[in-house]
């Protein structure tokens, strides 16, 4: 039973806030980890391990943070909140970047990416809130794909920093960060909250272990929640290793191709992102979420053996596949992906199980840079190894996801939440 005076359905400025949120967060994620902070790792000369123990530390946080914080949420009743206040700390993280002594940027990073995936949490149970079962999967995909126009502001804002200002590292990540406070703004503002509260006792942080614990055994009750999660371990482990730096590191030293080629790379990957994006929500209308998503993983895996090729054979413009074949996968991906998630789960426990899927995504964080930095620094062999095994994670992902029914629920009481007093 829903508020006497609220609205039937979500207002057309809180789903255009969501969305712009979505293209805030993409110009961290780009302009920050995904290009120049790899960029700055390879110009100082600071081997890949750099890369990888960031993301490995933040993971283990997330892990254990990203549950905690989604059953907050599911329990207040109100979500914006956290996401405000997480937005907040990775701004200023990533305004302290590069400012002085490598360990200082290195933890800065870590603050940052802790911030942006503890709110990505609440950030994607707030789908709900903004869009009806009807166009859930069409609102996903405008998200994605107008989040992607983040990645070409965070890229035009490194490139005018570092090349045309000549502001250097710390000037083009000072600049990415105000990028993202201000298209955040609008999420702060004007979203309105309408999920449901719940009667459960607020978790404390000492309750983090045994509510993690707890929100595994309640998923496991629910059909196709672990599964899908598991598949998405191995799907994200490749995704989030290439998106998270290690392309850049692959492109430019693994295939000797110099900061203006990633760039026009990353151009080409980011209009396919954003193609793959909008073009994911009338897919997933008339395929299903997961269909759509097993279709795009096999086109990860084509992308992938593109770049292996290329380091193999020498033949560098075969390594302009992975770029417009990547960026559609990538848009396509994280539109389906989300709306399966929405799929599978009760809506009382949605933000509790959004935080299980935050941690799948952070332990193949965790997995992803070790394999890439055991196979290159630990064991000497060639990146195009560690693009290889990326590629034979995105496949058993793809194998997993086989047995998941995303059909739509017809939940029983119990599964919603109690509407707000």
């Amino acid at each position: 039973m829903g508020d006497a005076g609220r609205p039937a359905g979500p207002s057309r400025l809180a789903t255009t806030s969501w969305v712009v949120y979505d293209l805030a967060n993409t110009i961290f994620a780009l302009g920050v980890v995904g290009l120049y902070f790899s960029d700055w790792v390879v110009s100082e000369g600071h081997p890949d391990s750099y890369l990888a123990i960031v993301q490995v530390g933040a993971a283990a946080v997330v892990i254990f943070l990203a549950p905690w914080a989604g059953a907050r949420s599911d329990v207040l009743g109100r979500r914006v909140p956290t996401l405000v206040v997480t937005t907040v700390l990775a701004v200023i993280a990533t305004a302290m970047l590069a400012i002085g002594p490598v360990w200082l940027t290195l933890l800065m990073l870590w603050a940052a990416v802790v911030s942006v995936n503890t709110g990505s949490v609440v950030y994607d149970a707030l789908l709900v809130d903004v869009s009806t079962e009807e166009n859930r999967g069409h609102i996903s995909g405008i998200g994605v794909g107008v989040g992607y126009f983040g990645s070409v502001i965070g890229l035009v804002l490194g490139l005018l920093a570092l090349d045309v200002l000549g502001w250097g590292y710390p000037g083009a990540f000072r600049l990415i960060a105000g990028a993202f406070l201000l298209f955040a703004l609008p999420a702060f503002l004007f979203i309105d909250e309408r999920s449901g509260v719940d009667e459960a006792p607020l978790p404390t942080v000492r309750d983090i272990v045994s509510r993690l614990a707890r929100s595994w055994r309640i998923a496991r009750q629910y059909d196709g929640v672990v599964r899908f999660l598991v598949g998405r371990f191995f799907y994200t482990d490749a995704i989030n290793t290439l998106i998270g730096g290690f392309l850049a590191i692959f492109v430019i030293d693994e295939l000797g191709l110099d900061r203006a080629f990633f760039t026009a790379l990353m151009g080409v990957a980011i209009t396919g992102a954003i193609v793959g994006g909008l073009g994911a929500g009338p897919l997933i209308a008339r395929l299903g979420p997961l269909r759509l998503l097993r279709l795009v993983l096999i086109a990860w895996v084509v992308a992938i053996a593109s770049g292996v090729t290329a380091a193999v054979t020498g033949l560098t413009d075969v390594a302009w596949v992975i770029g417009p074949l990547g960026g559609l996968a990538l848009g396509a991906t994280w539109s389906a992906d989300r709306v399966v998630m929405v799929r599978v789960s009760p809506p009382r426990h949605l933000g509790e199980f959004y935080g299980l899927y935050a941690t799948v995504g952070r332990f193949a964080t965790i997995a992803g840079p070790l394999v890439w930095a055991l196979i290159v620094d630990a064991a000497g062999l060639p990146r195009s190894v560690a693009m290889g095994a990326l590629g034979v994670f995105v496949l058993v992902g793809w194998i997993v996801l086989g047995k998941v029914d995303d059909r739509i629920r017809q939940w029983s009481p119990q599964d919603l939440p109690m509407a707000h007093p």
